[in-house]
């Protein structure tokens, strides 16, 4: 059985920082694009970043460009989000997702798995 699992999430003052990180089982997703979205309530969930399979391309939200950071371990078969300067539109459940291609994508439709999210809350 395949799960992504989030953890990392919590609460935080504007200005702070938090490490998010998604774990995989059930197969191995170091040929997979790997992506994470967040949803805040009564929204849309939004693309946030993406990372290639190997790493070497990544891609992000412009609200997010400067602050946050894409990263992957293909041996650990994880992928972490590290957010810095926070602030309080940032406050959301975060998904991971794995797309079945080396490339990146920035839409729900390109990923064919996900996690169940973790809580992020921001305040001012």
């Amino acid at each position: 059985q395949v799960q992504l699992v989030e953890s990392g999430g919590g609460l935080v003052q504007a200005g702070g920082s938090l490490r998010l990180s998604c774990a995989a089982s059930g197969r191995t997703f170091s040929r997979y694009a790997r992506g994470w979205f967040r949803q805040a309530p009564g929204k849309e969930r939004e693309f946030v970043a993406a990372i290639s399979w190997s790493g070497g391309s990544t891609y992000y939200t412009d609200s997010v460009k400067g602050r946050f950071t894409i990263s992957r371990d293909n041996a650990k078969n994880t992928v972490d989000l590290q957010m810095n300067s926070l602030k309080p539109e940032d406050t959301a459940v975060y998904y991971c997702a794995a797309r079945p291609s080396g490339r990146y994508g920035d839409k729900i439709a390109d990923y064919d798995y996900w996690g169940q999210g973790t809580q992020v809350t921001v305040s001012s």
